[in-house]
């Protein structure tokens, strides 16, 4: 199915504090044009110099992760980033009057909230995705963390959490698809243990923390209330009114799911996975993830986009046909010497895969360079332009009533020579779904899967014919 690429209706903001800085900060969630990602912008600085939501800017993953680019720094993005992802909108500006992402109540709700308020608006780009033929392990075996992403047709989460803590113990987390993350995993808070909070006040962390915007877990019996007290004060939180009950949460915190902790490092790998650039289509699976984790990861699944980019296309030319000559020449209008694809291999929702043999019996090789055979560019784009023309009309009722024509060529590259004893493979994909007769493709030719041609084509279906009575 083709999916189009979204963004926000319009702005929206909220105002909070930053976990760890404590400064109060304005977050403005603000549309953005097709294929722009995700960008923060610093409006508090001079030049309001923009970030770019990408995992080779890390630079720190201590209790979130920070990016800096542009002599600009933003922490604690993983929140807003889940969100954005969860909810599916692929472009998006989030501009920041302080140097830190608002905590708000510790999960991505807020942030979902502020997203559902404004609504979608529906791009012409359709959505591309990073999609595995392979199984991608990767793991710190100093660190225990383990990742693993393997081929499917959705994103998929599952996460596995071991503190050797008695309040936690083992937790496993799971979505089955990316619709899941609003009502399981969004609402799940950021947690922190009773015996970490002390370094990281003094540390300098957490200045903004307190009992409603984390899940504090305690993990022994004898705690004294002078102790709650004197982090209290270290947190700058003395009037803060601290219940305690034994092993469990402080102030005897209900969580909305048993294993919310899990859920919430779910919420993390959503949102530090978005700095991959493109959204997913595999099952992700990790074991005892952190930010460190996270972001490297996404960094091995950027690798494989460009290695993906690189490596030659590969088709099964061997698998029989879907359409052969005699089908093509009940669609196409075409005849010899002008009819240039030789049979069709497949055809999807979106997608067409056509071939077209070189010979050096083709009429133009008389004129076209002879003693130097070269197959004219403006034939591979008829050829390429044709295999559109078959996938649009495949799509209509008694197809040979309709002729396409072509209403624009734009982006045409040429890679390489094409000469007689050449195969090209023809890939054409749907840049926008169909309406009123127009088809709008994006189209590759490859010999021996590595890129030949290239072009974007808008063509009009047009029923033109007539049914004569036999």
């Amino acid at each position: 199915m083709v999916e189009n690429q979204r963004t926000l209706k319009s702005e929206v903001k909220l105002i909070g504090i930053g976990l760890h800085t404590g400064e109060k900060v304005t977050l403005e969630l603000c549309p953005a044009p097709d294929n722009h990602g995700y960008k923060f912008q610093r409006i508090d600085l001079e030049g309001e110099p923009t970030i770019d939501a990408d995992a080779d800017l890390v630079v720190s993953t201590e209790r979130g992760t920070t990016l800096e680019q542009n002599g600009a720094k933003v922490y604690t993005t993983e929140h807003v980033l889940a969100a954005l992802y969860g909810m599916q909108v692929d472009n998006a500006l989030i501009k920041i009057s302080g140097p830190e992402i608002p905590i708000m109540d510790g999960s991505s709700y807020p942030f979902v909230q502020a997203i559902e308020s404004v609504g979608y608006e529906e791009q012409k780009s359709v959505r591309e995705y990073l999609e595995l033929d392979e199984v991608i392990p990767w793991e710190d075996t100093e660190k225990g963390i383990e990742f693993l992403a393997v081929p499917d047709s959705v994103y998929r989460l599952t996460v596995m959490v071991d503190y050797k803590s008695p309040v936690l113990g083992t937790q496993h987390a799971t979505i089955y698809k990316i619709e899941e993350f609003k009502e399981e995993i969004s609402t799940c808070k950021t947690f922190v243990f009773l015996k970490e909070l002390e370094y990281l006040a003094t540390n300098g962390l957490i200045k903004g923390g307190d009992i409603d915007n984390a899940i504090i877990l305690v993990e022994r019996e004898d705690v004294k209330q002078e102790e709650l007290d004197r982090l209290a004060k270290i947190l700058g939180k003395e009037g803060l009114e601290v219940k305690y009950k034994g092993i469990g949460t402080l102030n005897n915190y209900q969580m909305k799911f048993q294993n919310e902790p899990a859920r919430h490092k779910l919420l993390d790998i959503v949102g530090d996975l978005a700095l991959v650039g493109k959204p997913i289509k595999a099952h992700i699976l990790a074991a005892r993830p952190g930010h460190s984790g996270n972001t490297r990861f996404a960094k091995v699944l950027k690798d494989q986009i460009k290695k993906q980019k690189n490596a030659p296309r590969k088709f099964d030319l061997s698998k029989a046909p879907l359409y052969d000559i005699n089908d093509i020449e009940k669609m196409l209008p075409h005849r010899y010497p002008f009819l240039l694809v030789d049979k069709v291999m497949e055809i999807s929702e979106d997608t067409i895969v056509g071939v077209k043999n070189i010979t050096m019996n083709e009429p133009q090789f008389t004129g076209h360079f002879p003693g130097n055979p070269i197959f004219p560019g403006v034939l591979q784009v008829e050829a390429m332009a044709q295999c559109g023309g078959i996938f649009a009309l495949s799509k209509v009722d008694e197809p040979h009533l309709y002729s396409t024509y072509f209403m624009k060529i734009d982006n045409v590259k040429f890679k390489q020579k094409v000469i007689p004893g050449d195969t090209i493979v023809f890939e054409l994909k749907l840049l926008s779904p169909m309406r009123r007769g127009l088809v709008n493709m994006g189209g590759k030719g490859y010999i021996n899967g590595v890129l030949a041609v290239e072009a974007e084509m808008l063509a009009q279906v047009i029923k033109d014919k007539v049914e004569h009575d036999k």
